[in-house]
């Protein structure tokens, strides 16, 4: 199978106020996010991606045209509203200080597989979309380019912490302690037998090595020798 690059969208006037801001249209990059994702789009510029898949929300298109801005190809580029933010309900568009005196609050820290916000979705449910829209694309991807093909998802914090918990085979419950940051780059190649995860949060570094075919198959056993620079 493929590889995928998940990429955050860049810190937000929202997120810099600490607000929540869900679903709610025409929030924006801010100065500081505008340079963390085109600092991103710098990390993959060397890297030649078949695709660009974004959450419909604005923050994750403008995140998604400052890496395009940077692409020599021109990969594919989907929206897909699977990918979107979870729907935090009535939760959407307050303070993330005030939410933290709700009774909910908690068990969204220590048992998010049984929220359901109010008005709004259960963190189970957004996990099985955005799974299973990865896997989707995935195979689409795989179909069209080859199993060397790489390419990039950009969405939210917790749609992608989910997707990291299920592909390192943890729990819902235990993705809290999976920090996905701003503009951040999160990897996970998709093997025939098990998911591979190569990076998780990373914001500096050199990515050409994804320019190289991730090997499937067996685990090496004592960690091998690693990825191969171009």
């Amino acid at each position: 199978m493929t590889t995928v690059i998940l990429v955050r969208h860049g810190r937000t006037t929202a997120n810099a106020t600490g607000l929540l801001a869900g679903r709610t249209a025409g929030v924006d990059l801010d100065q500081v996010g505008r340079d963390q994702a085109a600092l991103t789009g710098e990390r993959l510029a060397a890297v030649p991606l078949v695709g660009v898949v974004s959450s419909p929300l604005e923050r994750c298109q403008q995140t998604t045209q400052l890496i395009l801005d940077r692409q020599a190809g021109k990969p594919n580029t989907l929206i897909d509203p699977a990918l979107i933010e979870c729907d935090y309900g009535q939760w959407q568009g307050r303070t993330l200080c005030d939410l933290a005196t709700e009774d909910l609050w908690p068990v969204v820290q220590s048992q998010p597989s049984a929220v359901v916000f109010p008005g709004g979705e259960s963190m189970a449910g957004m996990q099985a979309r955005s799974v299973a829209a990865i896997r989707r694309h995935d195979a689409a991807f795989e179909a069209e380019f080859g199993p060397e093909a790489v390419w990039v998802v950009v969405s939210h914090g917790d749609i992608i912490k989910s997707i990291l918990a299920d592909a390192f085979g943890m729990h819902l419950d235990l993705f809290q302690r999976i920090n996905v940051g701003p503009a951040s780059v999160s990897i996970v190649h998709y093997g025939v037998d098990r998911p591979s995860v190569y990076a998780t949060n990373t914001t500096a570094g050199d990515l050409s090595w994804l320019s190289n075919k991730i090997l499937g198959g067996d685990a090496p056993v004592g960690g091998g020798a690693g990825q191969k620079a171009p």
